[in-house]
């Protein structure tokens, strides 16, 4: 058993900057694990995962291409052509359609969201080539409108007349451009009921255009007050450079790849007698050009926002204003209140008391409620920071730790099961098989460009594998004389579809990023690696049917690795700032206890002084 006082290396911590779809943005030269001094005690790599796109598996650039290629190709035609080609299209569309998913109806509690009795219903698309988009991102919009009640999502052909009155508010995600060679597999009728509904609906990305040839672009525009038949992607020519949204006060990011972007609709405003004013919800800037636009437009009862703002987020992204409109739509009365979360991570038996004891008595003292995630049994089965030597340290063989455990506890800290080990066998799972760096429930690898690559769930991966970790972490618990923890985090935030219904069996709630599996909503087998990554601004019921509580503005971390930049107090407190558009949102972040007190302090005080309130996650 080795003292807890030798000397560790210098932090070689690895952060969750995003989502995935979340993890918008998802160098320094650090040392592999295998080339650490012998005697170094391993610090954890944090929850990191995600991809840049936040989707896996989706080729988000040749899909940009599709549809610049079409949105030109209707801009081109002549209108008086296009319009006749809508009815033949229309009927080509509904032979085509079929059973190509099957409706997901998500129930959530009342206490989940501030009102009771709301229901959403989410539309996507699913034919063309990149028909797999619309149910990954009707995921994320699912679980967004989770947050208020119900939620049914479907493919938007098996919609059937009259639909929409079933429901509090509707949001369609137009995924697929119909148009050209792809035809329009919207059913005529949900054009005409969002028309004549007076329930809100929210528009998002592709086929606005096609709704106003199906009811008359003349009562489109009469109604609406702008004309999609003569709004498009480019201005000039050209996608442009948009790099920010503006919304409610706050300067919102968005960041996308050179060659990756689909472009953001410019709405064609209409003036003069007769139309209604479209007001600018959110504000659009082309950096290149200096131009302005609605990037976020509303009249009657439509919203539309001119992109589907899922790909490629960050905690400070322009998708915050999605997150905060669902509010208008379905919660309209809901009063302004700003909340903020903390959590200790990668906590195991191999931690120093000393140091958790100095972080619990600041918060403590500063009467801030916390999380602490705690990984039961650490093990280094290469002996990657023992000099060769295999260790496994549990729970019950560091009294002195968990002692310290109980007195964070006594103190307002709130425990929190984070996997049973927080690795993989042997495997490097990336990086070198010890608990806390690596992934438990996914297997994943280092590139050679430095970025970590996601290969799918692990060998043997099943329900029963699953409940065998969680029944062995709970044991470990017991074992010590430690409670039973309420809450879970995913070690990396990875897991299958299956283990994330496990974990939903065992815990009240998840505190994390998660990813949302395509196949999930439709029922059918399909890519086990293709999926979405997404966090939260406050606490939703998922498409798991899970409580999972918000983790959205990372955490400190003050050196780059896998091509994620160093993220500072500073860098907190901004995502803080920018979720302040959320009117009843969350701050919510982690920090690794082997880093010193004073980033933490800058982080709380800096977030509190923005007006957030810390509360407990056990009282979400």
């Amino acid at each position: 058993m080795r003292p807890l006082n030798r000397p560790r290396r210098r932090g070689f911590s690895r952060l969750s900057l995003v989502l995935l779809l979340v993890t918008a943005l998802l160098g320094g030269a650090f040392l592999s694990a295998g080339a650490q001094a012998a005697g170094d005690r391993d610090r954890g790599r944090g929850e990191s995962h995600g991809t840049r796109s936040g989707l896996n598996r989706v080729d988000l650039k040749n899909w940009a291409k599709a549809q610049l290629k079409a949105d030109r190709a209707r801009h081109d035609r002549p209108r008086a052509k296009a319009r006749a080609a809508l009815a033949p299209a229309r009927k080509t569309a509904t032979a085509l359609a079929s059973a190509v998913g099957r409706q997901a109806a998500l129930a959530a509690p009342a206490e989940v969201g501030p009102a009771a009795g709301t229901a959403t219903l989410v539309l996507y698309d699913t034919a063309g080539p990149y028909g797999h988009l619309g149910e990954l991102y009707a995921m994320a919009a699912a679980n967004l409108a989770g947050h208020f009640g119900e939620v049914t999502a479907k493919p938007v052909s098996q919609y059937t007349a009259g639909l929409v009155e079933s429901y509090t508010a509707t949001v369609y995600i137009g995924s697929t451009y119909y148009c050209c060679d792809v035809p329009d597999a919207v059913p005529a009728a949900f054009y005409q009921d969002a028309m004549t509904t007076t329930k809100p609906v929210t528009w998002m990305g592709a086929n606005i255009w096609n709704m106003a040839g199906a009811v008359g672009v003349a009562q489109f525009t009469q109604k609406y007050g702008w004309d999609p038949t003569t709004s498009y992607y480019e201005d000039g020519g050209s996608v442009g450079t948009v790099t920010q949204v503006t919304y409610k006060g706050q300067t919102l990011t968005r960041k996308i790849p050179a060659g990756q972007d689909g472009g953001v609709l410019r709405p064609n405003v209409l003036t003069g007698a007769g139309y209604p004013q479209v007001t600018r919800v959110a504000e659009g800037l082309d950096s290149s050009n200096g131009h302005t636009f609605g990037w976020a437009v509303r009249s009657s009862n439509l919203t539309y926002i001119g992109e589907i703002p899922f790909a490629y987020v960050s905690e400070s992204d322009r998708v915050i204003v999605f997150e905060d409109l669902l509010f208008d739509a379905l919660a309209p009365a809901t009063a302004e209140r700003h909340r903020a979360i903390v959590r200790l991570e990668d906590i195991s038996p191999n931690s120093e008391p000393s140091e958790l004891r100095a972080i619990a008595d600041y918060l403590y003292a500063e009467q801030i409620p916390y999380g602490i995630n705690v990984i039961p049994v650490y093990t280094d089965p290469n002996g990657a920071y023992n000099n060769g030597v295999p260790e496994t340290v549990k729970l019950t063989d560091r009294p002195q730790l968990v002692n310290t455990l109980k007195y964070m506890l006594d103190r307002g800290a709130v425990l929190m099961n984070h996997g049973y080990t927080h690795q993989y066998g042997n495997a490097a799972n990336p990086y070198n098989g010890v608990s806390g760096d690596d992934f438990e429930f996914y297997r994943a690898h280092v590139d050679s460009a430095d970025s970590v690559i996601y290969d799918g769930p692990v060998t043997g991966d099943s329900a029963a594998w699953a409940q065998g970790r969680v029944d062995s972490a709970l044991a470990e618990f017991a074992a010590a004389g430690l409670p039973r923890p309420n809450l879970w985090t995913t070690p990396h935030y990875a897991g299958s579809a299956t283990d994330y219904q496990v974990f939903s069996s065992n815990y009240a709630a998840r505190l994390e990023r998660s990813l949302y599996f395509s196949g999930t909503l439709s029922g059918t087998a399909s890519d086990p690696n293709r999926f979405i990554g997404q966090f939260f601004p406050y606490v939703v019921r998922d498409v798991y049917g899970t409580k999972v509580i918000p983790e959205n503005i990372g955490n400190y971390e003050p050196e780059a690795y896998n091509n994620h930049p160093p993220r500072l107090p500073a860098d907190l407190i901004a995502s803080a700032r920018a979720n302040l558009a959320v009117r009843d949102g969350f701050a919510s972040f982690f920090y690794h206890p082997y880093f010193p007190v004073q980033p933490l302090r800058e982080t709380v005080e800096g977030i509190k002084a923005l007006g957030y309130t810390f509360v407990s996650p056990a009282s979400l």
